[in-house]
């Protein structure tokens, strides 16, 4: 039998909260156009901590008792002599993921609103550790110690206020402030794998000493994000303008993250051994963590009517973001001489103008162009020193253009046709010659990407309706430019000359690389009868990249098919449901390594149903599944070396990676007068997970430590909830 427990945190939220009905209360007696309604219940959980862990991420059920309690309220209270409104909510006050509304407003005068939140977000991983003060900003690392259960999260406490003034007729004015803390951890870590240029006389891994490790050090959290937003806005006959601030601040109180590391860690098979030369050294450099930083901006946007038919749109802002995180406040040594924080600063200046008409009755035309610069003014210093090589850090422009015109026109009664041409030019800036690039190939400066669109819409019938859309786009940019390790790039103008092409083994970005896309979008919506409406969509599309090199990603594919129905079987009966399908692919490869067709489908399908059976009774549920698969089709490149053929021959690549859930809510429903109610609801969901990511076949997937993170592969969680409502006026 499931146990119930209220937890004495749980009770003063209870006491707190009928404390504030209680005041509501007192404010309903003197008037006589109040509205309360309250919800209050209890609930049990079944399922163990380990069963709750892809269930509970985010309502508070990961951890903790079986117990669950149930209170919300809603007040309203009006006021017609006064025309003002008061409206104030709380939902899930028992819970963690608690929110309580305020509105209050007189109607076409001014407005007040307030907002309190609480979030709570469990990793859903079941971690064993010997970390000592995991989750502060000193963890010390002991592979040796004593291991037990680590319970990571989140929580997000969140406050919002919000005023909103009517100046005059035609003027008013609105301000908003928003502040977020956060506190907590997540799963967070370091890594480092010899030999390595950061780390002279390191090598890997030997019979006698660790060359490579991998470590879970929890990223602290304790910041804040605070928002505010100013709008002046005026609405003329013809001319409506808006102008605004808006400033985004935030503040981490954990610069660093400064672990302790041991001289001994385990090497890949789990075998104690002393670190290689300079290894710990480097696990035990701090990591910067989230750096204060700020940002401002300033808008104007604004509507003209030329005509009853044309219409002008303009839109100007300007913004600044900011960082300047002091380098040695945060535990930091080694800066550039004279360098006492980054200076961070990107300006962003952003223009935009459009048109709309309707020329002609059946005719509308619509057309914008959108300029954005990013001006990246951040201080250009010697960060980098790397085996005898120097590299600065690096600033990253960027411009782009968009142009869009789109042409409906209405053909007949039944048919109406759209027609749509986009372009987007980006301009990514000069390279800053002094850095240096890592992982990649090849940059481009420029890419340029036009699209075609078009929809067809036909209502065959009263009952049959669809429309059938295709979509093509081209891009490609200018020469490739060639990484010289701190002096600078090349520009590559002739791929065919050995001297300045690449090597056949070259990588290049697919965001850079020439890319044809073409859709086709499908859709019918069929209402025989009042009773039956079935909505029935399709889309396909594909994916080419061409670079230099017969590497990297070559093409990608995606289609997708949804089906809706719903049916009213009686005036008080009625079942809905829909099925769904995915399709993703990606076919890649990698020079002397591995050729991947990577695909990943995803079928979703789900009943469910609503009924009446007298004034009293209510009954509704449904059942859901979801059915989610990763497949890594594996071959090798002609070049592969004998490990990985050996390895591929052995193991038979990667794995699929499953994910299954079904879930079943069923409610019933009792009206018990005009004022009151109950309900029961009953929930029960079930899931499996095969992921390689955190362990395989029964076993945790382990840090250099010893540490492990391990999900159980098959959850199951069930949830019995009674529910009373009562209202007054």
């Amino acid at each position: 039998m499931t146990r119930m427990v209220l937890t004495s945190s749980r009770f003063s939220q209870t006491v707190l909260a009928l404390a504030m009905l209680a005041l509501l209360e007192q404010v309903h007696a003197v008037s006589n156009d109040s509205e309360v309604s309250i919800n209050v219940g209890v609930g049990g959980l079944q399922g163990e901590r380990a069963d709750r862990a892809r269930f509970g991420q985010y309502n508070g059920l990961r951890t903790g008792s079986s117990g669950i309690g149930i209170l919300d309220f809603n007040y309203r209270r009006s006021n017609e002599e006064t025309d003002q409104l008061i409206l104030f909510q709380g939902s899930n006050l028992m819970g963690e993921s608690r929110e309580l509304d305020l509105l209050w407003k007189k109607q076409g005068d001014w407005k007040f609103g307030a907002t309190y939140g609480e979030l709570v977000r469990y990793d859903p991983n079941t971690i064993t550790t010997s970390l000592i003060g995991a989750g502060t900003t000193t963890p010390q690392v002991s592979p040796w110690g004593t291991s037990s259960d680590l319970d990571l999260k989140v929580k997000r406490t969140k406050l919002g206020l919000s005023f909103w003034k009517s100046i005059s007729p035609d003027v008013n004015f609105e301000l908003s402030l928003k502040t977020e803390n956060k506190e907590g951890a997540r799963l967070f870590g370091i890594g480092i794998n010899c030999p390595s240029v950061v780390a002279p006389g390191c090598r890997g891994t030997t019979g006698i000493s660790t060359g490579w490790a991998l470590l879970m050090l929890p990223e602290p959290i304790n910041s804040n994000h605070s928002q505010v937003e100013a709008r002046l806005s005026y609405a003329g006959t013809k001319l409506r303008l808006s102008g605004g601030y808006y400033g985004s601040f935030f503040s981490n109180v954990n610069a660093a993250l400064s672990p302790n590391v041991p001289s001994s860690l385990n090497n890949p098979v789990g075998t104690l051994l002393p670190l290689n030369t300079g290894l710990q050294a480097i696990l035990n450099l701090p990591l910067a963590l989230a750096p204060d930083n700020q940002a401002h901006q300033l808008d104007l946007t604004g509507l003209y009517s030329l005509t009853p038919t044309t219409q002008l749109n303009f839109k100007l802002g300007y913004s600044q973001a900011l960082q300047h995180q002091n380098f040695a406040a945060a535990g930091f040594t080694g800066a550039p001489a004279g360098v006492s924080d980054l200076g961070g600063k990107v300006s962003t200046t952003l223009a935009l103008a459009g048109v709309s008409s309707r020329p002609v009755h059946k005719l509308s035309l619509r057309a914008d162009v959108r300029y954005e610069e990013k001006d990246d003014q951040t201080p250009i210093a010697l960060y980098n020193i790397e085996d005898k090589s120097t590299y600065t850090n690096r600033q990253i422009p960027n411009t782009k253009v968009r142009a869009k015109a789109q042409a409906d026109y209405q053909f007949t009664s039944e048919m109406r046709g759209t027609l749509g041409v986009d372009f987007e030019s980006i301009d990514r800036g000069v390279f800053t010659a002094t850095s240096a690039l890592s992982g990649i190939s090849a940059l481009r400066q420029k890419t340029d990407e036009s699209r075609l669109r078009l929809d067809l819409r036909r209502s065959i019938d009263e009952t049959l309706s669809g429309s059938i859309g295709i979509e093509s786009s081209r891009r490609d940019g200018s020469n490739w430019l060639k990484d010289n390790s701190g002096t600078g790039v090349t520009e590559v103008t002739d791929l065919n000359n050995p001297a300045t092409a690449f090597a056949q083994t070259a990588i290049f970005m697919p965001t850079l690389a020439n890319r044809q896309r073409d859709k086709l979008k499908l859709s019918v919506d069929w209402q025989p009868s009042e009773a039956i409406a079935l909505q029935l969509s399709a889309e396909d599309g594909r994916d080419k990249f061409s670079s230099p090199s017969q590497y990297g990603l070559a093409r990608s594919s995606m289609n997708s098919v949804t089906l809706d129905a719903n049916i009213a079987l009686s005036e008080n009966w009625a079942i809905n449901g829909y099925l769904s399908q995915g399709l993703q692919a990606l076919h890649q490869s990698r020079p002397a390594a591995y050729i991947m067709s990577f695909n990943n489908t995803s079928t979703c399908a789900g009943i469910g149903f609503t009924g009446k059976p007298s004034g009293k009774w209510e009954f509704g549920g449904n059942l859901g599944h979801t059915d989610d698969r990763n497949v890594y089709a594996q071959t090798l490149d002609a070049f592969a070396d004998a490990n990985s053929v050996a390895l591929l021959a052995s193991a038979g690549g990667l794995p699929d990676i499953v994910f299954r859930q079904t879930s079943v809510n069923l409610f019933g429903k009792f009206t018990i007068d005009s004022k009151a109610s109950l309900r029961v609801d009953l929930i029960h969901q079930r899931s499996h997970l095969a992921d390689w990511t955190w362990g395989y076949n029964g076993v945790p997937f382990a840090f250099s430590d010893g540490s492990t993170v391990w999900q159980s592969p098959n959850q199951a969680v069930t949830i019995l909830m009674l529910t009373y409502s009562y209202k007054w006026k």
